[in-house]
């Protein structure tokens, strides 16, 4: 069985990303992309499914992890009955080699070390040809080769690579495991010390940028260098999170492949990381997004492939049962074919936040968006299937029309502030005529609050973003009651749940955790209605959840006090980014999109 969710570590190249378990395993390695076929996926089945674990052989009596600063460098110290050694793991950033590096330091005494490799290609289907060469022990299955570098024996046990070693006081033992095209020569060999300042320093000098200087710098920090680590560096796509079908609910269904670029998901990333100072980021994606979506407006997906993919099939794998049995596994997210009017909206406030920020704008950009704004006239009234992507049947979701009304509201600014040229009187209209329909429609005068869709009396979390897009003030009576009905009814023990997954509103099993990115816009809520101390101790108990390295999956457990949910997950820590924003402004919180 795999690790408990939040006893993972990340550590990537800003190209792909592993998980390493406070066990130092590596149970999860797609290569050479994100969105790759997996070389290890022990984190969805067993050790047969692949995994590389360095750890002391015999009795650990104590494990203690860190980040080296700030850094995508991981050090695990392993404390035994005959001495310490740590364990330091990093991915350097790209350049033309995917390898990770694993370096074992003795700290104390001697400590006896066992390596275990199972290499299986393909999701831990295919067994690769093993062999040794010159450069080192070979691993081969089909159109991928992987390749170990170490000055440890090594030898097959069991179709697995196995070592063992004895590492003393201030020596150093490495291990490189170097991905390349099996119809390729071995790329050269790293010096392993540079390599590691190297990777250091780029992190380090990365962060340096942050411009947040609040008094929750530390979880700041390393939430903007996660999704930092999320963005696929050749395209300035960002992926939602670096894993697939870690479960919402442990051995239920809801589990999906986010190992994809929603434009709602890179939008909310973006914004934080425009406000952070980092603004390379945000002209990379938006070179991105034109890319992806050239064509007709009538094709705009919600989603896409690190490189602008649009065909995103979803299959499941029968052969891996899941995490913690939790089933089916699937590759791929059929999602991409939906209809959710709300990415207009987050397109439109992305490039509007864009030149909020100095950035300036080009003439492709605008381009986009008034053709995109040409078809949403024609489709805002239609139903779709929402921001938590039902698989169900659409609706008229109340989030949905807020959205197309924030598209409208900045197409509008984008001439008033901009001097942009567009049909500015049109759009003024249109953006009336959809905040009247909402208020209408998505208003139930009997329950006294905003609801999930039109006509209905179900609640969802997605509501508490209407003040937070400036739709209408949280001090609004109505909005002050939705808020108050998610604090009674979709809140436990202080999380906030997405809506009621019993209704039946997206066609799966009920069941699933607590929504994190909720949580926090609860919190976010709360300032606005300038109850900063009820805000703050939401904030920290989210903080209090995350892991001991600083990371936060999709979902939380409140009954089973876990994590669940892809990991780590870049709404969250869009969240936690924006908050303690939020909470640091003296004045009261800004908006989460400047208008």
């Amino acid at each position: 069985m795999s690790a408990p969710i939040e006893d993972y570590a990340l550590i990537g190249d800003c190209e792909t990303a592993a998980l390493v378990s406070r066990d130092g395993s590596i149970d999860w390695l797609p290569v050479p992309r994100f969105d790759s076929h997996a070389c290890f996926a022990a984190l969805l089945g067993t050790e047969d499914h692949g995994f590389w674990r360095l750890r002391p052989v015999g009795e650990v009596t104590e494990v203690r992890r860190q980040y080296r600063g700030d850094t995508l460098v991981l050090e695990t110290e392993f404390t035994t009955p005959e001495g310490a050694v740590r364990l330091v793991d990093w991915m350097p950033v790209r350049d033309g080699l995917l390898s990770v590096n694993r370096l074992v330091v003795g700290v104390r005494g001697r400590v006896e070390m066992a390596m275990d490799l199972s290499i299986r290609f393909v999701y831990g289907s295919a067994v690769p040809w093993v062999h040794r060469v010159d450069e080192g022990l070979l691993a081969v299955a089909g159109p991928d080769a992987l390749l170990l570098r170490t000055p440890v024996g090594t030898h097959g046990e069991g179709l697995r690579t196995v070592a063992r070693f004895v590492v003393e006081e201030g020596a150093e033992v490495p291990f490189v495991l170097s991905w390349f095209p099996s119809n390729e020569s071995p790329p050269p060999a790293l010096d392993v010390a540079t390599s590691l300042q190297e990777t250091e320093r780029w992190w380090q000098e990365w962060g340096a940028r942050c411009g947040y200087h609040g008094p929750w710098r530390g979880p700041v920090i390393r939430s903007f260098i996660t999704l930092k680590a999320l963005t696929y560096a050749p395209t300035g796509g960002i992926v939602a999170a670096p894993t697939t079908s870690l479960p919402e609910q442990i051995g239920g269904a809801r589990n999906w492949d986010y190992r994809y670029c929603w434009l709602r998901d890179a939008t909310f990333a973006l914004y934080a990381l425009v406000t952070g100072g980092y603004f390379e980021e945000m002209r990379a994606w938006e070179d991105w997004l034109l890319r992806a979506v050239a064509g007709a407006p009538s094709q705009v997906a919600i989603m896409y492939g690190l490189a602008g993919e649009r065909m995103l099939t979803e299959y499941e794998a029968p052969w891996l049962p899941g995490y913690e049995g939790s089933q089916p596994v699937r590759i791929g997210n059929a999602a991409y074919a939906q209809r959710q009017l709300d990415v207009f909206g987050e397109v439109m406030d992305s490039l509007h936040t864009a030149r909020q920020a100095g950035l300036g704008h080009s003439d492709d950009a605008w381009h986009l968006q008034r053709a995109l704004m040409d078809y949403l006239e024609r489709i805002w009234r239609q139903p779709d299937y929402g921001i938590w992507e039902v698989r169900g049947k659409p609706r008229h979701f109340t989030y949905s029309k807020v959205m197309a009304w924030v598209a409208f509201d900045r197409a509008v600014k984008a001439c008033e502030l901009h001097g942009l040229d567009g049909p500015v009187d049109r759009w003024r209209t249109l953006r009336d005529q959809v905040h009247q329909e909402v208020c209408e429609r998505g208003y139930n005068p009997a329950t006294g609050t905003f609801t999930q869709s039109y006509d209905s009396t179900e609640l969802d979390a997605s509501l508490l973003l209407i003040p937070l897009v400036g739709f209408l003030p949280a001090t609004d009576s109505r909005m002050r009651r939705t808020i108050e009905a998610i604090q009674r009814d979709l809140t436990r023990d202080g999380f906030v749940y997405r809506y009621r997954t019993e209704s039946g509103v997206d066609g799966l099993p009920a069941g699933e955790g607590a929504f994190l990115a909720c949580t926090l816009w609860l919190a976010d809520n709360l300032i606005l209605l300038g109850d900063k101390p009820a805000a703050r101790e939401i904030f920290r108990r989210v903080l209090g959840v995350a892991n001991d390295v600083g990371l936060l999956a999709e979902e939380f457990d409140v009954v089973a006090r876990r994590q669940v949910g892809n990991f780590p997950q870049a709404f969250s820590h869009v969240g936690l980014v924006n908050t303690a924003r939020n909470l640091a402004a003296p004045g009261g919180p800004a908006e989460r999109r400047p208008t």
